[in-house]
């Protein structure tokens, strides 16, 4: 029985110090890399928002340390090797952003633009154009573990109380789900593009925000097609 239980604990004292070990050659590679700071224009400062009298304002969110995040501070070394925090975007967290930089390196000419960095990725549906129009369209098939981390944080948005939150939610509710969060992983990976090549923080002002933008949307929709049926839209 003693014997049973020592074959037991050994196999769970050993993965411990592997673990260990990755962590510290990790940090070993991190501090190896270069510092950098953000290309082109140079970090904005988040936007005050106006809170109401009497109104408490809104309390920034911690993200929770996941069990299986490094021992050393893994996000300082983030920022600087990256020159942004990617830790500012509502889904994206420390083992996200750590796929990211160690899938895609810290070369950022690699992508040119954003379409090519979201087409890399496969996120980008593949098009059929002639003349100028959309003959078909579909999706491509490409495995790669930057998109599925993507993926992975478009669905940590469903009950954020964010503007990505938000936006994933309603895109859910016109797309399904499969559908909504590839759309929702490319939209993210467009948000880590901007902040790497224009250093623009992202400020999350929270799902009321996004919800007057979503009206506003269809109701000029629906002003374009009651003209293009010869009516008029009349305020109710």
């Amino acid at each position: 029985m003693r014997f049973e239980l020592q074959q037991a604990v050994d196999p769970y004292d050993f993965l411990p110090r592997q673990v260990a070990a990755c962590d510290l050659q990790l940090q070993k590679y991190m501090a190896a890399l270069p510092s950098r700071e953000a290309e082109g224009a140079p970090r904005v400062a988040p936007t005050p928002v106006a809170v109401e009298a009497g109104a408490r304002p809104r309390k920034a969110k911690t993200k929770k340390r996941s069990p299986n995040a490094p021992t050393f501070d893994l996000a300082a070394e983030l920022r600087r090797a990256i020159g942004v925090d990617w830790l500012t975007i509502e889904g994206i967290h420390v083992m996200t952003a750590q796929t990211i930089l160690a899938e895609l390196g810290p070369d950022r000419s690699v992508f040119p633009t954003q379409s090519n960095f979201t087409s890399g990725l496969g996120l980008l549906p593949w098009r059929d154009i002639s003349g100028g129009k959309v003959m078909a369209q579909r999706c491509r098939r490409v495995k790669h573990r930057v998109a599925n981390a993507l993926r992975l944080a478009a669905e940590a948005l469903a009950h954020s109380d964010s503007y990505l939150g938000a936006r994933y939610r309603h895109l859910r509710g016109q797309l399904g789900e499969l559908k909504a969060v590839k759309a929702m992983a490319r939209y993210l990976a467009c948000l880590v593009y901007r902040l790497l090549t224009k250093g623009q923080a992202w400020v999350d002002r929270g799902s009321a925000e996004y919800e007057p933008k979503r009206k506003e949307r269809e109701l000029v929709a629906l002003q374009r097609k009651a003209t293009r049926m010869g009516m008029r839209l009349v305020a109710a």
